[in-house]
């Protein structure tokens, strides 16, 4: 049997931080070693897999579109195309709105940027502290001092930084000469961070009274991971772009940016464009993908189940869990210390789940999960979280 991991070494750049597993294939919530060894996936490939492995439906959805035809360039009309983006505007109740398909939600935010210049002709920005929008260049201008950004600089355009969920910051840094706001309804990356339940109504409210777009990742957390399709809907608002990506393509690469006939009128052909943006194959997963979340009333599901959840967590006690913060199944729990230990118990005890920030366990699982798969998570983190004070014991002994 080859090494993989040791042959990795040598063929891929050490891009990503190692788990030390060689994962060969998925069944519904669960991923599988090379040896065979089951692992509960409480994070659904950052948030991609969202119905889990091989659904059914969605295998014979793009295995049927995989027979007729699976690229199209954009100069020609691909009928899957035109549903596809038909029924995501109907989905995100954006009758007005149009679409620009990419392959990824970095590519979704790059094209959000151009777009905003575009409409306005203003290249500054006002971006949120600990927000992440992606890795090539237009986003990552967006991390203003990140980690990422700092063997880069300088980047695009002129980004000022506000605090994420405070309108009074954003009330005295506002103006007219900016091109856009840019935020995540609930931020991922920077530590599962939910704002009150006005914050974005009153962004939104202060973008138009400086004339101002309003740009929107829900990346992350749209295609249904909060309980609605778009989470920016608890906020009843219409931002002037959103960015979705991640599981709206059935685990097929795909960016989508959708524009308000306002930004869309500036548009001009040739502008922006991908070979393989909106091809048919993904369109196909696409269409599945919301088909299969209308069927099964996924969205009551994922309420529900990420309500039990959050209560469950919110019950467990341990001196090292700080906040558990969160809203459907996008659930963040802060420690009092670096969460890599605790990601490597779990991991070892047959579950996997990933980092929000240094000192987050973030849980993205498939929206699928039942309670027994809660239960059995619960029960193992809090294992790990004592496993850590039996550390500290021996380290202070």
């Amino acid at each position: 049997m080859k090494n993989y991991l040791f042959l990795e070494k040598q063929v891929l750049l050490p891009l990503y931080p190692q788990r030390g597993l060689v994962l060969v294939r998925g069944q519904g919530v669960h991923l599988y070693d090379i040896n065979n060894k089951e692992y509960l996936d409480m994070m659904s490939n950052y948030g991609v897999n969202i119905f889990g492995h091989t659904n059914q439906f969605i295998l014979n959805a793009i295995s049927y579109q995989l027979k007729k035809i699976t690229n199209l360039h954009g100069s020609f009309t691909s009928s899957m195309r035109v549903e596809a983006a038909d029924r995501l505007i109907k989905m995100c109740k954006l009758p007005e709105y149009q679409i620009y398909f990419s392959n990824s939600g970095t590519e979704a935010m790059e094209a959000a940027l151009k777009f905003a210049v575009l409409t306005t002709g203003k290249k500054k920005f006002i971006v949120m502290k600990n927000n992440y929008h992606g890795k090539t260049l237009g986003a990552l201008s967006t991390m203003v001092g990140s980690k990422y950004q700092k063997p880069f600089l300088p980047l695009l355009w002129d980004m000022v930084e506000t605090e994420f969920g405070d309108i009074k910051d954003l009330t005295k840094k506002i103006s007219s000469e900016f091109a856009a706001v840019v935020l995540e309804p609930i931020q991922g990356e920077g530590g599962i961070h939910v704002p009150s339940g006005d914050y974005l109504r009153d962004v939104q409210r202060l973008c138009q009274s400086c004339n101002v777009l309003m740009i929107v990742d829900e990346i992350q957390t749209g295609a249904g991971r909060t309980g609605e399709f778009l989470c920016s809907s608890y906020s009843r608002i219409e931002p002037d772009i959103i960015a979705l990506g991640k599981g709206i393509g059935g685990g097929l690469p795909v960016g989508v940016t959708l524009v308000s006939r306002q930004v869309s009128q500036k548009i001009i052909r040739g502008i922006h464009s991908s070979t393989f943006g909106g091809n048919p194959l993904t369109c196909a997963g696409i269409c599945a993908s919301l088909e299969y979340m209308i069927e099964n009333d996924i969205f009551s599901h994922v309420k529900k189940i990420g309500d039990y959840f959050i209560n469950q967590l919110m019950s467990i006690k341990s001196p090292h869990i700080k906040q558990v913060r969160g809203k459907g199944l996008m659930i963040g729990v802060e420690l009092d210390q670096p969460v890599t230990p605790v990601l490597k118990f779990m991991q070892d005890n047959g579950i996997l789940v990933i980092p929000g920030g240094d000192m987050v366990v973030r849980f993205l699982p498939p929206y699928i999960i039942e309670k027994k798969h809660v239960d059995k998570t619960i029960n193992v983190f809090n294992k790990a979280l004592k496993s850590l004070i039996v550390t500290s014991n021996i380290k202070s002994a």
